[in-house]
């Protein structure tokens, strides 16, 4: 093996879900060189990860005419791809840009026509996590391997964390603890609500934590009237880089999300990461937990007169703030 692409073309979360791949791939192949095929906006996770040699930027590559995008696959010369995010148009470049081996599930039509080994296995079906089940398709570069998510917990995925920048130390305070709340998600989770978020903020002694609140510009533009106010909290949506949002959580004790990126990037880490989760499958934390030695998922008992939006919402405040408070001794 001496060049294998990784494609996975989605979403901060979703990346940090197929590392475990690139770690497993330099154990047993440590000579290859790995390039991994992403989304621009994933690229501050990607230049964390020792294990990636090189980045090709998905939305660079997008922008070009076909011709120049076989040209450019070529170029790389890579003996592999690996469709871990399915796209079909770019499994068809990989053929026509005659990489040797595809490898990508059998259970997408176009992988039938355009990958030549193909995996069997279900997402949709299984009760894999993420992770476990990226590692499946390895099988195609002849790594046939099995972890426990407690043994993909051990994995040192994201190093190199820069330093938080000055421009924030003055908010920390040394005789609090510091929690980072991420109410929103992009869309791209089921949300346990600012009114939960503002009732766990009461709950919790105002002397004893700084409380943060992170997220997009526009994320903050959404809850910012809704927001209660206190001397212990700081909004700091639409301050931050994604690099520098990573550096912060690295420096805090304690973050709390739904199932969205930070969450995981907290988890990877390494410092007490609470996830809210919906028990819907395939969103369900069985499939979507984070990965991290100090993880704890809240969900809820299914009453099945209420929808999975207002299930979420059930999650008690008091029940999240004791398991906070409970970390402090």
């Amino acid at each position: 093996m001496n060049k294998i692409i990784l494609s996975r073309t989605d979403n901060i979360g979703d990346v940090i879900l197929t590392l475990p791949m690139v770690y497993i791939i330099k154990e047993y192949y440590p000579n290859s060189r790995i390039i991994f095929l992403g989304k621009s906006y994933t690229a501050p996770i990607i230049s964390l990860c020792p294990y990636i040699d090189e980045f090709l930027n998905y939305d660079d590559f997008n922008n070009l005419a076909e011709k120049e995008k076989i040209t450019t696959l070529k170029e790389v010369n890579a003996d592999t791809i690996i469709h871990v995010f399915p796209r079909k148009e770019l499994a068809m470049l990989a053929k026509k840009a005659k990489i040797k081996d595809r490898i990508g599930t059998s259970h997408r039509y176009y992988h039938l026509l355009t990958c030549n080994r193909l995996i069997t296995f279900s997402r949709k079906r299984s009760k894999l996590h993420e992770s476990q089940l990226n590692l499946k398709l390895l099988a195609g570069i002849k790594i046939e391997v099995k972890k426990s998510i407690n043994e993909l917990c051990k994995l040192n995925v994201l190093t190199n964390i820069k330093e938080l920048p000055k421009r924030f130390h003055h908010i920390f305070e040394n005789k609090k603890k510091n929690l980072i709340l991420h109410p929103k998600s992009k869309g791209s989770a089921m949300e346990w609500g600012i009114k939960n978020f503002n009732r766990l903020i009461s709950i919790l002694p105002e002397n004893k934590f700084n409380i943060f609140i992170t997220g997009t510009e526009e994320e903050g533009n959404l809850i910012q009237n809704e927001l209660v106010k206190s001397k212990n909290i700081y909004n700091l949506t639409g301050q931050m880089t994604l690099q520098e949002l990573i550096s912060f959580i690295r420096s805090s004790d304690f973050l709390l999300a739904c199932s969205t990126g930070p969450l995981h990037i907290a988890a990877s880490v390494g410092i007490h990461t609470l996830g809210i989760f919906s028990k819907k499958k395939p969103m369900h934390p069985e499939r979507w937990r984070p990965i991290g030695k100090k993880v704890k998922i809240f969900t809820y008992k299914n009453d099945s007169k209420l929808s999975d939006d207002e299930n979420i919402k059930l999650i008690s405040p008091k029940m999240v703030a004791d398991y906070i408070e409970s970390l402090l001794n």
